[in-house]
C-alpha cells in the first residue's frame, strides 16, 4: 500500500543531494526533513485504509507504529515546524545536502 509513498520519499533525498550540489556556487543550502509518524489526519487515512486491508480495528496500526517510538509518542506538527525552523536559520549554515530524520527514535543511522 505505501509503495509509491516510499519509492518518492527516499526520490526526495536524491534529489536534495543533487540540489545541494548544484546550488552550492550560489551559497544555496538544500537539505530535507523526514518526519516519521505525525499525528496528523494523513495518518487517520493510513490507519483506515490498513484497518480496510487487514481487517484490524481502526486505530491499531497507528497504535503500533507509536509503539515503535523510542520517545514513545507519535511527532506533532510542533516537533516538525521546531527542524524546520533550524534548517532555515543561519545555525544551520554549514548543513548541506542532508537528509534530517525527525522521528523520536523510529530509524537510528
Amino acid at each position: 500500500m505505501l509503495g509509491v509513498y516510499s519509492a518518492t520519499k527516499f526520490a526526495v533525498r536524491a534529489l536534495t543531494q543533487t540540489a545541494a550540489r548544484e546550488y552550492v556556487s550560489s551559497g544555496i543550502t538544500v537539505n530535507a526533513y523526514c518526519p516519521g509518524i505525525v499525528g496528523t489526519d494523513m495518518w487517520v487515512e493510513i490507519d483506515k485504509r490498513f484497518s480496510e486491508i487487514s481487517g484490524t480495528p481502526v486505530g491499531e496500526t497507528f497504535k503500533k507504529y507509536v509503539n515503535g517510538i523510542a520517545l514513545g509518542r507519535a511527532q506533532t506538527p510542533d516537533d516538525v515546524a521546531n527542524l524546520v525552523a533550524f534548517l532555515a536559520s543561519e545555525d544551520s549554515d554549514y548543513i548541506t545536502g542532508q537528509s534530517i530524520i525527525t522521528d523520536g527514535g523510529i530509524v537510528y543511522r
